[in-house]
């Protein structure tokens, strides 16, 4: 199954856990009289548009190359992760909105809510956390910067539950302002997601370098190349999920172009086999002298 494939079948899972679990937390939220739960209800409905927006990114992001486009368009999940923290953000500010405006209100608008609340709020965390942990593991293996966006919407959706249980918890042991409060919590919790989610994009829309640890690999597999003296310069980007790489090797100065360029052909397809994350690796050999009489 190829990555676009495994993205879409997440998203559709994604999707309908998403609306029967924030139709049974509406259903909830109103039968108790929790409006932490409603905000978390909420919080998942967002969900299903993030997803939708991830699909589409990915589906954009894996059309070939073409002549306007020479470089593929895998840019295209950065600015639907954009596009998810956007929604994110403004579903958190929402709801911390509608949590204040009630602690602002006094008790007298305050209602203590129903044992039905809570049950929802821990199968919601349980619920979560395993649409976090399927969705980051399919992420990984596909390395999708939207996927994994996606995981961590999952994430922020069980810890905003997490919130809800002790806001409902603390309302029916006598604190009915526990509740929106914790609504406010839960609104802290989705706009951190989102500036996470929305920096991650933006570093790769910029050519962020990948790490030290990623080019020090890369470094290595160069090294290990048969004719390489030495690696003297390594430039990396990131492209969308992918990876652009330039290096400079030196070899010995004497050789025929056609040995040279088969060393810099080998540490290409070495460095592209290795590292699946690497779209295209350009190699520059410099001459070097070798004393051959040592």
């Amino acid at each position: 199954m190829n990555n676009t494939k495994i993205a879409m079948r997440v998203s559709r899972v994604s999707i309908f856990v998403n609306i029967a679990l924030s139709l049974g937390k509406l259903a909830a939220g109103i039968i108790a009289k929790s409006g932490a739960m409603i905000s978390d209800a909420v919080h998942s409905a967002s969900d299903v548009l993030s997803t939708l927006a991830v699909m589409a990114g990915i589906k954009l992001a894996s059309k070939k190359e073409d002549s306007g486009h020479p470089y593929g368009h895998e840019r295209m999940e950065c600015i639907f992760s954009i596009l998810l923290a956007v929604i994110l953000c403004a579903t958190g500010i929402g709801i911390g909105y509608s949590g204040v405006t009630k602690i602002i209100g006094g008790y007298g608008e305050l209602v203590v809510p129903g044992a039905l609340a809570l049950a929802a709020a821990v199968v919601s965390i349980v619920v979560k956390e395993l649409m976090f942990q399927y969705t980051k593991k399919n992420a990984k293996k596909i390395n999708s910067t939207a996927l994994m966006a996606d995981a961590w919407h999952h994430r922020s959706d069980a810890l905003s539950s997490i919130g809800s249980f002790i806001g409902i918890l603390g309302a029916r042991l006598g604190f009915p302002v526990c509740d929106p409060i914790a609504s406010v919590i839960i609104c802290i919790f989705i706009v951190k997601a989102a500036w996470d989610i929305f920096m991650d994009a933006v570093n790769q829309l910029v050519d962020k370098s990948g790490s030290d640890e990623e080019c020090e690999k890369i470094r290595e597999v160069a090294l290990e190349t048969n004719g390489v003296i030495g690696v003297d310069d390594l430039k990396t980007r990131l492209f969308g999920a992918k990876m652009y790489v330039d290096i400079e090797i030196s070899a010995d100065g004497t050789l025929p172009l056609t040995e040279a360029h088969a060393i810099a052909q080998n540490v290409h397809d070495s460095i592209e086999r290795e590292f699946s994350e690497v779209k295209h690796c350009m190699v520059h050999v410099n001459p070097k002298v070798v004393d051959k009489t040592e």
